[in-house]
């Protein structure tokens, strides 16, 4: 069975920007990154989750983090030149995004949001991101992914 395309997918093919596709049982029920990394067997520091976020203008934003670290609201919030950011509530997340919680790729959004990876994305050679749906993740050089989702890179974690 050929492998079903994503946004995200679909997006990388056509900038060809090279990506590896990692897929992961997820009967389960278990889809927190931490649990996604084992599940690849891959270092938690190079598999990261999308967290999307509304700030005080109402504007929203994309964070892309590591999976076993949090976001840390206030730098989240100072790296995008907001009062504050808040997590949106997980309802709106399809309706904003296109994706579900558990599957929303920082690639391929409804939207291009502004978007901000931790910084220590900077120091790997490739990073896992989600690839669009639940059980599936794609692997990609940062330095090509970031800038195709116009992406900076920010202290946000702890």
């Amino acid at each position: 069975m050929a492998e079903q395309k994503t946004n995200a997918m679909r997006m990388l093919d056509k900038a060809k920007i090279p990506y590896q596709i990692h897929t992961y049982e997820h009967s389960d029920g278990k889809i927190d990154g931490v649990s996604v990394a084992a599940k690849l067997g891959q270092d938690v520091d190079t598999v990261y989750k999308t967290l999307v976020t509304r700030g005080a203008s109402r504007a929203n934003y994309v964070f892309v983090i590591p999976v076993a670290k949090e976001l840390d609201l206030k730098k989240a919030a100072k790296s995008v030149g907001e009062k504050s950011v808040e997590m949106i509530h997980v309802d709106e997340i399809n309706k904003t995004t296109g994706y579900i919680r558990g599957g929303c790729s920082p690639v391929g959004m409804k939207k291009l949001f502004v978007t901000v990876f931790d910084e220590a994305v900077n120091s790997l050679p490739r990073v896992i991101v989600s690839g669009g749906r639940i059980g599936c993740q794609i692997e990609a050089a940062p330095s090509d992914l970031l800038p195709l989702v116009k992406a900076k890179t920010a202290d946000i974690t702890f």
